[in-house]
């Protein structure tokens, strides 16, 4: 079945230094040094990015941050938790972009 995103670009993401190798040297130094162990543990930073990947809905971070979640010890119900606690802040952040909406109808509607 063709769909638009093909689990085998997930790979091909390196491509990317093509015609800008210096910015995509300066991407993967940053990019590295996020997910290190900090004040956050390396699981923690996968859950937090795996619920950032379904907020933004990236199918190839999905994969990425399920496998390395997994890599770095969570288990289904915590990665089905931080899918939810994204979910919910999404869903929060559209509900009360309807105060916006509730200003241009007094607005308009005087």
């Amino acid at each position: 079945m063709e769909t638009y995103y093909k689990p085998e670009d997930l790979p091909r993401f390196g491509e990317m230094d093509e015609g800008a190798p210096e910015l995509w040297d300066k991407f993967l130094s940053w990019y590295s040094a996020v997910f290190k162990p900090g004040a956050l543990t390396e699981r923690e930073k996968s859950l937090i990015a795996l619920a950032v990947a379904h907020a933004v809905q990236c199918p190839y971070c999905i994969d990425a941050f399920t496998q390395s979640s997994l890599e770095k010890g969570a288990d289904l119900e915590q990665m089905t938790e931080a899918v939810h606690v994204a979910s919910a802040i999404r869903g929060g952040a559209s509900l009360v972009h309807g105060v916006q909406m509730k200003n241009v109808n007094s607005k308009l509607t005087m």
